[in-house]
């Protein structure tokens, strides 16, 4: 039986272990959690920020172009997340554009291969971090940790929002959260934004609910719903619109 209490001492090793490839010590007794577990997931996007902001330090203090930090650490991101985000970006977009009707843009999301419309999304998605965490290199690597905690706190209110599109997949199987764990997400995502980006924080929080908010729209009417890719998508469109909000204020 799933736990349905608001927080678990478990529930961080939960959305750790959900959202990155980090090899995690074996838990005992570990709760089924599942969707009640993202409340966490912000700070599991904390954790991926820190590692980024720490490639983009190092690389300030070795001298590196700010050009060269900003790949190195949108690599370490991407590898310690497994492109989990990205792939839901190139197949969304696939699967958006690629089919007529909802079974089948359902069946291209589903589709390991990528197509037209998945490379341009995932190209222009790490044309556009790249940029932004180039200029964070410069501004202020503090910035790259707050777009990665705030931009996993939209996905959960995805999910409360939306049923699942199909009845199998990611989505479905860790469940759907309830409100007040989306509520306590976005608390957490709050808080941690304006405590590391002050003002600008805030404002990227808002930002990136807003391009949620817009993306589970598109959702609706194009699958009639929400899967792991287009949370996958909502994460990848959330961090692009905060890091826009806070490299802009800090420039």
């Amino acid at each position: 039986m799933t736990d349905q209490r608001l927080v678990h001492p478990a529930d961080l090793r939960i959305a750790v272990g959900l959202l990155t490839r980090l090899p995690l010590p074996a838990g005992t007794n570990q709760p089924a959690r599942g969707a009640q577990a993202a409340w966490a997931w912000p700070l599991a996007g904390l954790v991926l920020g820190g590692f980024g902001a720490l490639v983009l330090w190092l690389g300030g203090w070795l001298g590196l172009p700010p050009g060269l930090s900003a790949a190195l650490a949108l690599a370490i991101m991407i590898l310690a997340s497994g492109a989990l985000h990205e792939d839901g970006l190139a197949d969304t977009a696939d699967g958006f554009w690629g089919g007529w009707t909802v079974e089948r843009r359902l069946e291209i999301m589903r589709d390991s291969r990528i197509g037209t419309y998945g490379v341009l999304a995932l190209g222009l998605g790490l044309l556009s971090r790249w940029s932004l965490i180039g200029v964070a290199a410069v501004a202020g690597p503090v910035a790259l940790i707050a777009a990665a905690a705030i931009s996993r706190a939209p996905m959960v209110a995805l999910m409360a929002m939306l049923h699942p599109a199909r009845n199998d997949g990611l989505s479905r199987s860790v469940g759907r959260p309830s409100a007040r764990t989306a509520a306590l997400a976005a608390a957490l995502a709050g808080v941690i934004a304006i405590a590391l980006a002050g003002w600008a924080g805030a404002m990227a929080f808002v930002m990136a609910y807003a391009v949620t908010a817009g993306l589970g729209l598109l959702a609706r009417a194009k699958i009639g719903g929400q899967t792991g890719d287009v949370l996958g998508a909502s994460q990848q469109l959330a961090e692009i619109a905060a890091l826009t909000v806070i490299v802009t204020a800090l420039i």
